[in-house]
C-alpha cells in the first residue's frame, strides 16, 4: 500500500494544538513527530492548516426542505 506523509501540520486534539508530521501507512497511523522523512511516501504540505480527528455536527438537522 502507498504511504502517506502529512508535513507541517496543525493537530488538534482534546488538551492541546500542536504542529508535527503525521506517517500513514497502509491507511493507518505510523508515526506522529515533529519531522519525518520518507524518500517513499506522497507528501502533502498543510503548512497554516489545521488537521482534526472526526468531528460530528450535532446541530445539523436532516429534516430541513431539499437535503
Amino acid at each position: 500500500m502507498p504511504k502517506t506523509l502529512i508535513k507541517n501540520a496543525r493537530i488538534v486534539n482534546e488538551s492541546s494544538i500542536f504542529e508535527s508530521d503525521i506517517l500513514v501507512e497502509d491507511q493507518f497511523i505510523k508515526k506522529i513527530a515533529p519531522s519525518i522523512s520518507d524518500d517513499t511516501a506522497e507528501v502533502f504540505d498543510l503548512q497554516g492548516q489545521l488537521l482534526l480527528p472526526g468531528c460530528i455536527d450535532n446541530q445539523v438537522h436532516f429534516r430541513e426542505p431539499g437535503l
